[in-house]
């Protein structure tokens, strides 16, 4: 009896992930544009504060937003363009969204579970944008003489780069099924 239940319980929550996530791809397509978006405009104002530059535009075509930076200072009319491929970062969207929804019934207090979940992913998707922008603007700038040669800025921007392109990136959505199953999920009763 024991099994049959387990069996049904996989059963429902296979059912539900695939389910979902078909859902949330076709709800994903249409708003992964405007999302993009939003989340290049952020991240590139970070990224100009801490590279010395600034945003003098943000231009949007399918799947692409492309950024024009221009240094701060001296030389300030060279252009920098940095286009960020959307699907790049948002591609595992619909695939944490089908997580979660596999998760409800195992969770607890869902509302705050939710709300985490999306926070993290928004967070991953700026740091990725972010971390393109600043290894970028950082390797531009150094060879125009525009910033000063520093091994360690440039070895940190590309170690950044490099680990959430091709890590975090990767593994989010399993990273954030993790934490939200840990942190919430419901705590068998103590025997007894």
């Amino acid at each position: 009896m024991q099994s049959l239940l387990r069996r049904q319980v996989a059963a429902r929550t296979v059912l539900v992930f695939l389910v979902a996530y078909f859902v949330s791809l076709l709800v994903w397509l249409p708003l992964k544009g405007g999302y993009g978006y939003l989340t290049t405009a952020i991240a590139s104002k970070l990224a100009a504060g801490l590279t010395d530059a600034k945003v003098e535009e943000i231009s949007s075509a399918k799947d692409m937003v492309e950024v024009t930076f221009t240094p701060l200072g001296k030389r300030s009319d060279i252009l920098v363009d940095i286009p960020v491929r959307t699907s790049s970062y948002t591609f595992n969207t619909p695939l944490t969204a089908g997580i979660m929804a596999a998760l409800y019934s195992f969770i607890t207090r869902r509302v705050r579970a939710y709300g985490e979940a999306l926070a993290m992913l928004f967070c991953v998707h700026l740091l990725f944008v972010f971390s393109l922008e600043a290894n970028e603007l950082t390797d531009i700038f150094i060879k125009e003489g525009l910033a000063i040669s520093s091994v360690f800025r440039v070895a940190a921007y590309q170690f950044l780069w490099g680990f959430v392109d091709n890590m975090v990136i990767r593994f989010e959505p399993f990273l954030i099924g993790f934490y939200v199953f840990f942190r919430f999920g419901r705590k068998k009763e103590a025997a007894g």
